[in-house]
């Protein structure tokens, strides 16, 4: 019997095994390996990496970045100077998998949850492997959201889809590229990840959009119109980009990172947010594990602390659809002209006199919500759990 059971590898599910105290745990992953398929864009700001301690080894690392430069149709650019990495992001997992070791948790792979069953006061997890009885679940089951499935506690996040290449011979920065250009990535953007330290080298080269249907496609275009051709392969998988489930705990269930819909609004990213759902779940369910009290009231704590610590979804929220839906392609290019090249001292006064300044230049864009798009871009400052 262990006093939890965690359903993911990834990192809401390790960071969870990292931070609980006092708890005999076991994080239960489908794949043979942890980390292995990468499914996202690899980046992580420094301030990430310094809120947890973590000190990733050099293999776990690609390179250094500065910031996040965003670039508006018409090329215009605005650069946040914020220190950060690019990840091999198999690797960083593996790195926290030992931490979660050395805690004291149990790591089991190439199992995979096909059931649970609630018995007198714990869970009996039915795995391809054989089964696991806990006092606890905690859901770490990515964009898949099982336990919410299983259960049936909440309707399934909106999801997007992330599809990436793995490229070499592209033509590369000291900074995380996003490109704000609808006509290839609708209702999302597109991205340049340095993966190599060449001027010319490998990359991440992706984007995320709501146009499953054509978004390969799309990003062929892209590439294409770019001049790079040189691809190794490609990877990605859908993300979750609703913002929270409504219900994030259950009698003797917590749900952490995507599994409960914790993806930075805009930009998408969820490994910080990972990182501290799982510390947050873990401090909650440290103590329900001391008090044996696995109740709903209990576990609402959890909810409590997660609301107080990220920032406000339903804004965010609003601020993207009103970039990404509102926003024509002339719109933005226009936005990009009139943003500071350098965003890191635009405070929200500042947005504020910005958007004023356009209002009065378009008038049609305070319809549009200008001022909500241009607190959604604040947004994805790391500090925010942009990324």
């Amino acid at each position: 019997m262990y006093d939890v059971a965690i359903i993911g590898g990834g990192p809401g599910g390790l960071s969870f095994a990292i931070h609980a105290e006092n708890i005999k745990s076991i994080v239960i992953e489908e794949h043979k390996s942890i980390g292995v398929p990468v499914h996202c864009g690899e980046c992580i700001s420094d301030l990430c990496l310094r809120k947890f301690e973590l000190r990733p080894p050099k293999d776990a690392i690609a390179r250094a970045v500065n910031g996040v430069n965003v670039i508006f149709p018409g090329n215009s650019e605005t650069v946040l100077n914020e220190k950060g990495y690019v990840l091999n992001k198999d690797k960083f997992e593996q790195y926290l998998a030992d931490i979660a070791l050395k805690k004291g948790a149990e790591i089991k792979t190439g199992a995979r949850v096909e059931n649970i069953e609630r018995k007198e006061g714990y869970w009996s997890l039915k795995t391809s492997e054989g089964t696991i009885d806990a006092k606890m679940i905690v859901d770490a089951s990515g964009q898949n959201q099982l336990i919410s499935q299983l259960l049936n506690i909440n309707k399934p996040s909106k999801k997007v889809i992330g599809i990436q290449y793995r490229m070499d011979n592209v033509e590369l920065n000291d900074y995380l590229n996003f490109y704000l250009w609808q006509e290839y990535a609708p209702h999302g953007y597109v991205w340049v990840i340095p993966k190599s330290m060449k001027e010319n080298g490998m990359a991440n080269v992706g984007l995320v959009t709501d146009d499953i249907k054509n978004a390969k496609q799309n990003l062929d275009r892209f590439i294409k119109e770019k001049g790079w051709t040189d691809i190794k392969f490609s990877f990605g998988g859908m993300i979750p980009s609703s913002g929270p489930l409504k219900q994030t705990y259950y009698t003797g269930v917590l749900l952490v990172g995507d599994a409960a819909g914790f993806t930075s609004p805009l930009f998408e990213g969820g490994t910080h947010l990972g990182l501290m759902s799982g510390k947050l779940a873990a401090q909650v369910a440290s103590d329900a594990v001391r008090t044996n009290d696995y109740s709903q009231n209990k576990l609402k704590e959890y909810e409590e602390l997660w609301k107080k610590e990220f920032p406000p979804y339903n804004t965010i929220i609003k601020g993207k659809d009103a970039l990404y839906d509102k926003l024509t392609t002339d719109d933005l290019e226009e936005i990009g002209k009139l943003l500071p090249k350098n965003f890191d001292n635009f405070g929200w006064k500042e947005k504020v006199l910005l958007g004023a300044k356009m209002m009065i230049k378009n008038p049609v864009l305070y319809k549009k919500n200008i001022l909500d798009a241009l607190f959604a871009l604040a947004y994805s400052e790391a500090k925010y759990y942009g990324w």
